[in-house]
């Protein structure tokens, strides 16, 4: 990928301030600086950055509706009502509703769990849903990660007398559903603090509120912050605040007492000899469970996160990693035919975005074919396809560009639609697809600013490779976990040299392995550079070239660190 190297140099006193702060934390001036680019200027704010404490979590009962919804609650579990807790079909509605299960079943036993099928209900709360709901006698739905967009549904299972407690994260319309409580920190009237939380993340402040109201034990709801650190990381919301403190202490649980169903998961993803990372999750324990909702059915994702006998989970596990295997192939597929497609766009090098429907393709996978889209043609993609008669797909959109409000400005063709910044679903009628086409790209068209149409590398620091030790990397790692607002810092090391052994490696010999020396230090620095083997031969000339990079601990040798090279730029 041609990336855009940027680096905006301190000002003196800018400088200084990061040189004050770095000296004061004990850290290297190089992360004295990061810290000032996340809004740390104080020892005091440092502190609570590098050391996130439960006890800094907002009060619960700030969230509108957050008493309502706990009196509901109370009054169910009072007049013994069946209570049914509803949810998603991908990562953050399963883990949601893997919490909030699991804890409330630890003190009632009059509940269920529902996931609505992807391809027979489609998303959010279906009339399927409903009715099956009204069969078993259910009088309290809890619904999680969707549901602020429902009122046709909610006024129906009103009617049937069903109340709902929806707990949502997507940006809701004008109109609210007649619900008993609405705890959203995206509504227009909000007064919680933080308005970023995952659905996870609701679903927790609400048994946090509730386990206050009914004291409990707060160490009873803190042992399934593992599930909020799988819902935080995959569903791509912003690792600062409130959100920080949850997925730091997730992730503490994750790597020293899961729950039995990510046991399960992290073995079958081989994962179970080292220290888990939101990279982890992201990659290999995320799309794991996302694959059951893809493939088949999300609730056997549920079924195995609130799995309390291992050897069962691990059945689960092993069933729910086939389905992430044909989902692989078929993604592979799926991929490849829709880059065709867009290559034989006539006018694309004129387009700012990408609308492309195919009525064959699986509604599972339409969401990473836009994203690999957006990743490839570095412009927001729509990927449609074809279910009960309507075109329904996913928008993915690039660094800075809100793609909820492109597709919003298409509401009026649309049959209905939701989602964030950087994701989107929509439904529209067949014959609707050309205008919305026509349209989306006109609304990015004014909107997108040039920046934000070409992939960028933001280098934090300039460094030699003498800064570059095992040391610095212990400092670094407090910054994490990493992710939107706090990402994984970028450094550049300018005028590099081949040591003279670094060769290509990989089964299609697309990465390289590289050791490489400075002018400036002894050190030989080993990296490696994934899908970079065409810069190969320019390396083996001993040239001088510049890179940027990330740090991480090398894997084979404890102790000692290695460069995850981004990219590769030959001096001039």
């Amino acid at each position: 990928m041609n990336y855009k190297w940027t680096y905006e140099d301190p000002k003196p006193e800018e400088a200084a301030a990061a040189a004050l702060l770095a000296r004061e934390t004990g850290v290297h001036p190089a992360l004295g600086r990061l810290l000032r680019r996340r809004g740390i200027t104080t020892t005091a704010e440092a502190k609570r950055f590098f050391r996130p404490q439960l006890t800094d979590l907002h009060d619960p009962f700030l969230m509108n509706d957050m008493q309502k919804a706990v009196d509901r609650l109370n009054a169910a579990l009072c007049r013994n009502e069946r209570i049914l807790v509803y949810g998603d079909y991908d990562v953050d509605g399963c883990t949601a509703v893997a919490l909030v299960y699991k804890f409330l079943v630890k003190f009632y036993s009059n509940i269920d769990f529902y996931i609505p099928d992807r391809y027979d209900e489609g998303y959010g709360i279906s009339k399927k849903g409903v009715d099956f709901a009204a069969e078993c006698g259910v009088k309290l739905i809890i619904v999680l990660d969707c549901g602020i967009k429902a009122v046709d549904e909610i006024a129906y299972a009103k009617s049937l007398g069903i109340d709902f407690i929806i707990c949502d994260h997507h940006v809701p319309d004008d109109v609210l559903p007649d619900a008993a409580a609405i705890l959203n920190p995206k509504r227009k009237d909000n007064v919680y603090p933080y308005t970023h939380l995952s659905g996870c993340g609701v679903g927790f402040k609400f048994m946090q509120a509730f386990a206050a109201n009914n004291g409990i034990e707060f160490n009873q709801l803190t042992q399934l912050l593992d599930l909020c650190a799988i819902s935080i990381a995959s569903d791509i919301v912003p690792i600062m605040g409130e959100n920080r403190i949850l997925a730091s202490h997730g992730l503490r649980c994750l790597n020293s007492n899961p729950g039995i169903g990510l046991q399960a998961i992290v073995e079958v993803c081989g994962l179970g000899d080292r220290e888990l990372s939101m990279g982890d999750i992201i990659f290999r324990i995320g799309p794991r469970i996302n694959a059951s909702g893809r493939m088949q059915n999300g609730r056997e994702a549920v079924e195995l996160l609130v799995e309390k006998d291992y050897q069962a989970a691990l059945e689960k596990a092993e069933r729910i990693n086939l389905y992430n295997e044909a989902r692989k192939d078929l993604d592979k597929q799926m991929t490849e035919e829709a880059i065709n497609r867009v290559a034989k766009m006539t006018n694309l090098d004129d387009r700012r975005s990408i609308v492309i429907y195919n009525e064959e393709w699986h509604k599972g996978v339409i969401g990473i074919v836009a994203s690999r889209l957006t990743e490839l043609y570095y412009r927001p993609a729509v990927v449609l396809t074809r279910s009960e008669g309507m075109a329904t797909g996913s928008a993915r959109s690039v660094s800075g560009f809100d793609v909820y409000k492109a597709v919003q400005s298409c509401a009026d063709l649309l049959e209905n639609f939701g989602g964030h910044t950087y994701a989107a679903g929509l439904t529209l009628k067949a014959e609707n697809v050309a205008e919305f086409s026509r349209r989306f790209e006109n609304y990015v068209t004014e909107h997108i600013q040039d920046e934000q149409t070409q992939p960028a590398l933001d280098i934090d620091a300039y460094l030699d490779f003498k800064d570059v030790t095992f040391k610095f990397y212990q400092q670094l790692k407090r910054f994490a976990p990493f992710g939107p607002g706090n990402e994984r810092p970028t450094f550049c090391t300018r005028r590099v040299y081949d040591y003279g052994t670094s060769k290509v490696v990989g089964r299609g010999q697309e990465h390289i392995k590289l050791e490489l020396v400075d002018n400036k230090s002894n050190n030989v620095m080993n990296g490696i550079a994934f899908g970079q083997s065409s810069q190969a031969r320019y390396i083996k000339t001993k040239r001088a070239f510049d890179i940027c990079y990330a740090v991480e601990e090398n894997t084979h040798k404890r102790g000692e660190v290695q460069l995850q090279i981004e990219d590769i730029r030959p001096c001039e």
